[in-house]
């Protein structure tokens, strides 16, 4: 038996050398260099200004108490839409009149944040999955699974994340 290294030895092996440091695993769009997401929980939001008109823009998460974070006023998120606070990673929406639902902002398929309410949905601008305003479920794929809920309250004309 010959014991040579040939050429196509040493090329498959540099092949699956590099085919090898790659990783088909989805890294979320907010993630640092390590794949990792970084921890923005004691952030103050922001907002999404493309998603509405100026004159709604909520203004800027302020600090509310030890039980959760005031994301803008509930007289900013209109009847079936929302408002995107892309810096706490939170959607709102009011599906009727004075219902309020929040959900992840972060697409269930590979971790992008989501950009867009319109036509009763929550929109995805990586890949174009949609997800219901009344529920988070998946209307549109690839997305594999609905956002996750959040918690919110509503005081004093403020919504708060808790």
């Amino acid at each position: 038996m010959d014991t040579r290294t040939t050429r196509r030895v040493v090329l498959l092996g540099a092949v699956v050398g590099a085919v090898a440091g790659c990783s088909t695993a989805a890294v979320p769009y907010a993630a640092n260099e390590a794949g990792q997401i970084p921890d923005n929980s004691n952030m103050p939001a922001a907002t999404e200004g493309a998603a509405m008109p100026a004159a709604a823009q909520p203004a800027a998460a302020q600090p509310a108490t030890t039980t959760g974070i005031v994301l803008g006023d509930v007289k900013d998120i209109p009847v079936g839409s929302g408002v995107i606070y892309t810096a706490a990673q939170v959607v709102v929406t009011q599906p009727v009149k004075g219902e309020y639902r929040a959900f992840s902002a972060v697409c269930t398929h590979v971790g992008c944040i989501l950009n867009k309410i319109a036509n009763g949905t929550i929109d995805c601008p990586c890949h174009g999955s949609e997800f219901k305003i009344t529920n988070g479920a998946v209307v549109t794929g690839p997305a594999p699974s609905p956002l996750p809920k959040k918690k919110i309250k509503i005081k004093d004309g403020k919504v708060i994340l808790l």
